[in-house]
């Protein structure tokens, strides 16, 4: 699945370890979803979304 987590992170100047304390998961998560070798659960998807105050679907694409 890709996303456009990285470019979000980066519009906000967040480090990934930024990121990982906002969403409460380790920095190692946050390089593996950034890099595309783990899909977040639902729940951590949707707490990403509402962190950057967009729509899943704008987020992550299923398709690719």
């Amino acid at each position: 699945m890709n996303n456009h987590v990285r470019e979000l992170r980066g519009d906000q100047g967040w480090s990934q370890a930024d990121l990982a304390e906002r969403l409460d998961v380790s920095r190692q998560t946050v390089n593996a979803i950034e890099t595309g070798k783990y899909d977040p659960s639902l729940p951590l998807a949707f707490k990403i979304a509402a962190l950057f105050g967009r729509p899943i679907e704008s987020i992550f694409d299923p398709g690719a």
